[in-house]
Parts: structure tokens; C-alpha cells; sequence
């Protein structure tokens, strides 16, 4: 029976001494057909084992129905790693952080009011209880006693920076256990005191992360932890990800190259995050909320030594030569370059009126007062809120507290656009005698994923004034947008921006095998692309993103139907297709 354990300040893995060099990558960020390129390409830098997180908001995107098929067969996942030869830690939540939508818990838990996360709550335990019983199986099967790749497997995650529930992390150690896991249970924090008491526990192998400073914050863990456990680092932040609005991170390769030697000079193990990020396809981004929101960008590069399409960086080379100096090599040959076409630039030949679609794509439901999405069971994607007001009414401010970003209609005339960010907004509505229809489109911009704002519902909170009168009798539209194929498109030669909210839709025709690509649109402002039905990323002209990856596997040879929904104006209509990604 095969088994990494610790034996004084050092592992063994059956029975001989062993050192963890590990390289994160996260399976439901990278397509499938993919998976095996980048697990290559972290192996012949050096690394020994490949850690993953898992997705609880993917598994069960609706309460009782679980999904582990296709891209998120996870069991597939690590036979892969176990083929080729290397060890997976695994990173099962329930709560992963991740700049991923809600931290990976799925949206449903907003419906109940009364949930209270991460802690020993009975109500959210139930419900990590009922997932975790179809998870931990599949982790467990594949564990290194039973001839698997997985050697270790984190319990929570980064707990200490939340929350000091220590029969929390207990429990879920035990819950982890009941289901099957018997390989080395271990806990992840940053490297202070309070992160430190509030995330171990005695009786659990603890770890820290970080991206500098490796003597010192080794020490903080040794101070904190007087034990002779080994060293780990399970997250050496090598790059950072970004967020809309912000400058785009990158570390000097140099610079990154000495913070992993300088762990292996302390004796340390290793995880880099991320050896290869990946994307956060759809509207799986999440985001950061201190004294403003603070939205993830789709592009999940991270600055990562794998890049978002799998091409390898200076960092790259500069850590390969940091791990083979010191004994991690490996024989395994560097896969070619998967390449990458520019297919150019094209027209948009169909347009629709995004507002005018809202019964095609929506039945609405009504209520007095207006309900957030998770109060209507919605996820992701938009809501669209109507009312009537009579008039005549004199000029009065207009209040709402959208997540994340409403824009504002009285009948057909363009209002506003109304951000979460935008505290000292102050937007004026008139009534005429004969009255209005009040229209508000609601973006959902991403859950936050870490800190205290975690409770994020989305829609309108916290109803809508007309100064200090609350407005009732709302129609609800919801717009998640799995079904655009039932879009009213008109053909047409020229398109131009109608001051609302427009969906632009071309046909991509391909007679070869498709290949990687990326999207460009210059002169659109803020939107969603689509691509043969399926949401692939947001785009904002206010940067760092300015180029949507978009993997071969998401096309197919003929024609690929292409929806771009634009909410604030473009300048010509019309599309990119080009080789090579744009952040910065």
C-alpha cells in the first residue's frame, strides 16, 4: 500500500525520503482537451505532483443535481496525473477562494436566508455533507492506497483569514475521513499569528502561503507551530490575477525564479500557484469587495510560467532551472506549441434589440416588491426589473442599490448607468402626467470570493425609491442566458449603436480543424461574447483584458455562430479574430 507520511521534519513516500514540488493547475479551467499538454509541460519543468482545487458551484450547479461529466471529470482528472507518472493534491473545499465565483460555493446557498458559512452551522453542514458524498468517493478511490495519485488533501481552505471555528475544521477532517480519505489531511494559512490560530488545528499537518520572504515567514510558522513537521509553502504566489479597472500584474521572471529557490533552500516543499491558470470561462469570475467591489477579469494568466493558452515563459525556463539545480528534473519532452490562428476581422451581419427580447427570452414574474436572483432562483447572468409609475410627479432623486451594475430606462429613453461603486451618484427622474415605464437591467458582475462580503446576493437590493417613496409592483425578467438561440436577429448591412442595449451576431465559417483564437473587440465598451450558444467571457474597454481566449474545442469546422450582447456603445461593428492575447 502506497503512502506519503511525514517521519520527523521530512516526508516519506513508500518509505523513502521525499520532497513535494508541486504546480497548480486547475482542471476546470482548462478544456479538457488540454489537459494532458499542460500536465506535460508542468512535469518537464521539474514537478513531482499537480494540486487542484475543485468546484463545488460547478458540481452541483442546482441543489441535488451533480455533474462530474466531460469537463469535470474530475476522476479523469487524476488518472491523468497518475499516468504520467506524478502525485495530485487535492483542494476539495467546501469554500476554495480561487478568484473564482463565490469562492466555489454555489449560488443556492443565498436562498436561505438563515445559512451561516463556514462555521459549524447544521444547516450548512447538510449541505456540505450531501455534496461531499458524492465528491470525496471519487477523491478516495484514486488515493495512494488504493495504487492513485493522490497523496494529500487540504481541509477547507486559508481558513484563518475568515473565521476561528476549530470544531469547524475538525468536522470537516472528520467528514472527509467518514467518506474515505485516508492520505495526509492538511491546512493552508497565510504566515501571521491570527491567520495561523484561526486556520489549524493540532491535530492536522499545517501549511502557509506566500509569495516572498520564505526564511521569515518559515519562521512565523515554526514559531506558531513548534513542531519538526516539514516546511511547506502550498500556494508560492509566483503571479498575481487582476481585476476590471486595474493595472495587469506581472512579476519579473528573475525576481520569481529566487522566491521558489529560496524555499527549497529552506528545506521546503512546494506548490506554485499557479503553474498554469487557466481561464474562468463564462461568469465563473469572482471578485474582491474592501472599501469598493473589485471584479476578476476571465482571464485567469495569472502571470503564470504555463500561459493562458498553454505557451511556456521566461519564468518558466528560469524556474526549470531553479528545480533541476537542486535535484528536480525530468526526461519527459516539452509538447510542441498547440498553435493559434488569426482568422481576421468580419462584419456583424444581425442585430436585435436586447430589451425588446425580454419576452422572448423571459417569462415575467411579478412581485411587490423587487426580489434578488437567488430569491427568483436565478445564478448568474442578468435580471431586468419593470415598473409603472404614475405621474405627474416633480423631480425627485431615483435610489437603488444594484449588485453589480443597473442601467436605467424610462420608457424607451436611456438613463443612467448605475454601479455598486458609484457612492455620490445622484440620478433624477421626472414624472410626466401621463407616466412611465421605469426599466432596470441588472448585471450580475461576479459573487465576492474571499473576506467578510461573502453574502453577496444579486439584483436590486434593498428596494427602489422615488425620494422617499418605495416604488412597488415589479416585473421580473430573468436572463441568464443559456438560451440565445431563441434571439429574434435581423439582418442588416449597417449597425449602429440604438443607445441600448444591442446583441451583434456574424457566423464564424471554418473549413479546417479549428484552432485556438482569440477575440477582440475594438471600440465596444462593456458586454458578453457567446459562442455557438454558450456564454465564453465578459469584456470591458477599461482593461486589463482586452482579448477573449477562445480554445479550438469551443468551435467546430463549418459554421460557429458568434453573439456579442453590448450594453454601452460600440464604434464600428465588427470583430476580431487574432493570434496573439492582449492584457496589459
Amino acid at each position: 500500500m502506497r503512502e506519503l507520511k511525514i517521519e520527523g521534519n521530512h516526508f516519506l513516500l513508500d518509505g523513502n525520503p521525499f520532497r513535494v514540488a508541486a504546480g497548480a493547475m486547475h482542471y476546470f479551467r482548462v478544456p479538457r482537451e488540454y489537459w494532458k499538454d499542460r500536465l506535460l509541460k508542468i512535469k518537464a519543468c521539474g514537478f513531482n505532483a499537480v494540486e487542484t482545487y475543485v468546484a463545488w458551484n460547478l458540481h452541483e450547479p442546482t441543489e441535488g443535481a451533480f455533474d462530474f461529466s466531460g469537463n469535470l471529470d474530475l476522476g479523469a482528472y487524476l488518472d491523468l496525473i497518475r499516468e504520467l507518472g506524478m502525485l495530485a493534491i487535492v483542494r476539495p473545499g467546501p469554500y476554495i477562494c480561487s478568484e473564482w465565483e463565490f469562492g466555489g460555493f454555489p449560488w443556492w446557498l443565498l436562498k436561505y436566508n438563515n445559512i451561516r458559512l463556514r462555521c459549524a452551522d447544521p444547516l450548512y453542514l447538510s449541505k456540505v455533507s450531501a455534496y461531499f458524498a458524492k465528491l470525496i468517493p471519487i477523491i478516495a478511490s484514486r488515493q495512494l492506497s488504493k495504487d492513485g495519485p493522490v497523496a494529500m488533501v487540504q481541509v477547507e481552505n486559508e481558513y484563518g483569514s475568515y473565521g476561528n471555528d476549530s470544531e469547524y475544521i475538525r468536522g470537516l477532517a472528520s467528514m472527509l475521513q467518514e467518506y474515505g480519505i485516508d492520505c495526509l489531511l492538511f491546512t493552508s494559512d497565510g504566515a501571521s499569528d491570527w491567520m495561523l490560530s484561526g486556520g489549524t488545528v493540532p491535530e492536522l499537518y499545517a501549511t502557509c502561503n506566500f509569495g516572498s520572504k520564505a526564511v521569515q515567514n518559515f519562521k512565523e510558522l515554526r514559531k506558531f507551530r513548534d513542531t519538526n513537521e516539514p516546511l511547506m509553502c502550498a500556494e508560492y504566489w509566483n503571479g498575481w490575477f487582476d481585476h476590471w479597472t486595474e493595472n495587469h500584474h506581472a512579476r519579473d521572471p528573475e525576481d520569481a525564479a529566487r522566491g521558489l529557490a529560496e524555499i527549497l533552500d529552506c528545506d521546503g516543499n512546494v506548490s506554485v500557484y499557479m503553474m498554469h491558470g487557466g481561464t474562468n470561462f463564462g461568469f465563473m469570475n469572482g471578485a474582491n469587495c474592501y472599501d469598493e467591489y473589485q471584479p476578476t477579469v476571465n482571464s485567469y494568466d495569472d502571470d503564470a510560467p504555463i500561459n493562458e493558452y498553454g505557451g511556456l515563459t521566461p519564468k518558466y525556463f528560469k524556474m526549470k532551472e531553479v528545480l533541476s539545480a537542486r535535484g528536480f528534473s525530468s526526461e519527459t519532452q516539452i509538447p510542441y506549441e498547440i498553435p493559434r490562428k488569426e482568422y481576421g476581422i468580419f462584419p456583424f451581419t444581425h442585430v436585435a434589440d436586447f430589451l425588446d427580447q425580454l419576452d422572448v427570452l423571459s417569462a415575467p414574474v411579478c412581485y411587490a416588491a423587487p426580489m434578488t436572483m437567488e430569491e427568483l432562483d436565478q445564478g448568474y447572468g442578468f435580471i431586468c426589473y419593470q415598473t409603472q409609475i404614475s405621474g405627474p410627479r416633480e423631480k425627485q432623486q431615483l435610489i437603488l442599490d444594484p449588485r453589480d451594475r443597473a442601467y436605467v430606462f424610462a420608457d424607451d429613453k436611456f438613463l443612467a448607468v448605475c454601479y455598486r461603486n458609484d457612492k455620490k451618484q445622484k440620478l433624477e427622474l421626472e414624472i410626466p402626467a401621463e407616466g412611465l415605464t421605469l426599466t432596470i437591467l441588472v448585471e450580475n458582475m461576479g459573487r465576492v470570493n474571499y473576506g467578510p462580503e461573502m453574502i453577496d446576493r444579486k439584483g436590486l437590493l434593498n428596494g427602489v425609491r422615488l425620494g422617499q417613496q418605495f416604488l412597488f409592483n415589479w416585473k421580473h425578467y430573468l436572463l441568464p442566458l443559456e438560451n440565445t438561440d431563441l434571439i429574434e436577429m435581423q439582418e442588416s448591412e449597417t449597425i449602429r449603436y440604438p443607445k441600448r442595449p444591442v446583441v451583434l451576431g456574424m457566423t464564424l465559417t471554418i473549413e479546417d480543424l479549428p484552432q485556438d483564437t482569440f477575440i477582440k473587440l475594438p471600440g465596444f465598451k462593456k458586454g458578453v461574447i457567446f459562442v455557438n450558444g454558450h456564454v465564453l467571457s465578459r469584456y470591458w474597454e477599461v482593461g486589463p483584458q482586452h482579448t477573449a481566449y477562445l480554445p479550438a474545442s469551443f468551435l467546430q469546422q463549418g459554421d460557429n455562430r458568434i453573439l456579442v450582447l453590448e450594453l454601452e456603445g460600440f464604434k464600428k461593428a465588427q470583430i476580431e479574430f487574432c493570434d496573439t492575447p492582449d492584457i496589459g
